[in-house]
């Protein structure tokens, strides 16, 4: 799970999809194509963003759901969440370890 999650975080691109997920939620890959040309000026396919989005859904990161003909993207942060309880950041007012 990590492997995907880490190779979906490393490119640029699909953070800037995650941005814009971000931002707003539940946007269709025409919204997202849009978007991306528009207000990041990124030329990029619909196949490429497509492919983009795949890796995402992989990694847990993007979930989809269809309403009639159109599919519908939606971020999903849960696995962020588990990175960040894999490795807590130790309480400064804890006691201090010294480290030999």
């Amino acid at each position: 799970m990590a492997d995907d999650l880490f190779k979906a975080l490393a490119d640029p691109t699909r953070r800037t999809i995650l941005d814009e997920l971000t931002e707003k939620s539940g946007q269709t890959l025409f919204e997202i194509c849009s978007r991306l040309s528009m207000k990041h000026r990124l030329g990029i396919s619909r196949q490429g963003v497509s492919q983009h989005l795949a890796v995402l859904e992989a990694a847990g990161l993007v979930q989809t759901r269809r309403e009639g003909r159109y599919k519908y993207h939606d971020l999903n942060t849960a696995p962020l969440r588990q990175i960040t309880e894999r490795w807590p950041v130790p309480d400064p007012s804890g006691p201090e370890k010294s480290i030999p």
